[in-house]
């Protein structure tokens, strides 16, 4: 039966190869032999250190999400440039949903199996990699194949952050830290359109991939140079069947979910890889029961046995869906139907990015004080309201107005995410910490992935349905799309009332004054 207090992490005389590693947590000054065989520098050295891995690691993980929607503004701009459909350029962002999807079920295993510098190395030089080669691509297939590369770095850097959080960070701050973590997923994806904007409007598009390129390699270099190594790898071993079947089923739901937004364009029918995505997802979870018996399981299903990590994930879920519906359809109405260029539609959109950048740390400080309900249950009430707000736009609609709505929006969204990740995550016993970043991860990308889709459709139904022309049409698809996000979002305010402060879990260590 599922429950609020953290889960008991597996107990025994030595535990069995490929178990899920236990967390390290630094024990009080003076320094002494750790858990694990880590041991704790004295109080400030180890403060100033942490503060050092957590501030590269919320940068660089920033960096990599701007991507993930850095395309759409720029789609127009790659269809001329590179003489390819619509349907064939969505796939630069749906390919990095589809890769994520993909590798974040594995990142369980590499932060047990691997030592955080290595892991951080691993994810930062796949991205700068795969950075330099969309610079340089002669055509649309070798910029896809840089997408991939670019999103298996991304894939491994959102986990690796809120794992090294909840190994370095009291219970009592974890609110505070998760609030700078809001920042880099929800505001990362909100200004990627608005920089794509800037840039397309005096340069070509191989300057969205120069401009992050010196970044993302100083932050590589940083780390060379700098970052320690925070936990001690363990024996692990990887089933590959897991892997496999991990790859089919999330892989198959995001492919799925993205090609019910192509319509008949779609070179394969929705349902195909629906239908493969689910049979081995269930094939998969089966798998997982099995191995968690012997700790072999690549996603520890464990973490679903606490009640509230279950509902924050379902809630945050639920909140991506919104956020990355929201993205794309809002920027397709201003551009098709209030008839604004690339640069404006960007620039409109960054202020709610900001907006939710300003809220994250002191919502972060407000969830320390008084625990999640005063900020859950409002944000998403917030965010219900915005959303049915949006389905009232038309044609005649003030531009000032939608912006307002977005703002808005934000903000809702702003006071969601930092209470939901500190809850959910911080609901779990230390064993699972890795296994619980790698489902709040993989969710994310299938929940954005299905938002994308949902919304899309949806608008493409509701245009087709319409009586009116031209961008009456349009307004009454994009009307009937938030209407869809609007429905959804009222699950959000119900489920937000059961989402509660997990108890400390009961290995966790008073801090010293000079924790990060």
């Amino acid at each position: 039966m599922a429950h609020d207090v953290p889960l008991p992490a597996p107990t025994g005389a030595p535990a069995p190869p490929g178990a899920p590693a236990p967390v390290p947590r630094r024990p009080a000054p003076p320094a002494a032999p750790g858990p694990q065989g880590f041991a704790a520098a004295p109080g400030t050295e180890t403060a100033a250190r942490d503060r050092l891995v957590i501030g590269l690691l919320l940068a660089s993980t920033f960096v990599v999400i701007l991507n993930e929607t850095i395309m759409g503004v720029a789609l127009p701009s790659l269809m001329q440039s590179l003489s390819i459909t619509a349907v064939a350029g969505q796939w630069l962002t749906t390919a990095f949903m589809l890769t994520m999807a993909v590798v974040i079920p594995v990142t369980g295993y590499l932060l047990q199996r691997l030592r955080t510098r290595t892991v951080f190395l691993a994810a930062m030089g796949l991205f700068s990699s795969g950075t330099l080669i969309c610079a340089a691509a002669p055509g649309f297939g070798v910029l896809l194949a840089g997408r991939v590369v670019q999103a298996g770095g991304t894939a491994i850097m959102l986990p690796l952050l809120m794992t090294t959080v909840l190994t370095l960070v009291a219970p009592t701050r974890q609110g505070r830290v998760m609030g700078n973590i809001s920042i880099v997923i929800s505001v990362a994806p909100a200004v990627g359109p608005s920089i794509s904007g800037v840039i397309l409007s005096v340069l070509d598009w191989r300057w969205m991939f120069l401009a992050v390129l010196p970044v993302a390699l100083a932050a590589l270099a940083l780390g060379a140079l700098r970052m320690p190594d925070v936990t001690e790898p363990r024996a692990a071993s990887l089933d590959v069947a897991s892997v496999v079947l991990s790859a089919l089923g999330f892989g198959g739901l995001v492919h799925g979910l993205s090609t019910l937004g192509e319509g008949a364009a779609a070179a394969v029918p929705a349902w195909a890889p629906l239908g493969v995505g689910a049979a081995a997802l269930t094939l998969f979870v089966r798998r997982q029961l099995r191995l968690q018996r012997t700790d072999r399981a690549l996603l520890d299903l464990r973490t679903f046995g606490s009640r509230t990590f279950t509902v924050a994930t379902v809630v945050l879920g639920l909140s991506v869906t919104a956020l990355f519906g929201t993205l794309l359809v809002l920027p397709l109405y201003l551009q098709n139907v209030q008839g604004l260029d690339p640069l404006a539609t960007g620039l409109l959109l960054l202020p709610g990015g900001l907006v939710m950048g300003l809220l994250a740390p002191g919502v972060g400080r407000v969830y320390d004080r008084s625990g999640p309900a005063v900020l859950l249950v409002p944000g998403t009430v917030v965010v219900s309201g915005a959303l049915w707000g949006l389905t009232l736009v038309s044609g005649t609609t003030p531009v000032p107005a939608v912006l307002l709505a977005h703002v808005v929006l934000s903000a809702g969204l702003a006071l969601v995410f930092t209470p939901l990740f500190t809850a959910g995550l911080g609901a779990l016993p230390q064993s699972l910490h890795a296994h619980g970043s790698a489902v709040v991860g993989t969710v994310q990308q299938v929940a954005g992935a299905a938002g994308a889709a949902l919304f899309i459709t949806v608008m493409t139904l509701g245009t087709a349905a319409s009586d009116a022309a031209g961008a009456e049409a349009a307004a009454a698809g994009v009307r009937t799309a938030f209407r869809c996000g609007a429905a959804i979002s009222l699950l959000a305010v119900v489920g937000s009332f059961w989402v509660r402060r997990p108890a400390a879990p009961p290995s966790a260590t008073p801090r010293t004054a000079g924790d990060p």
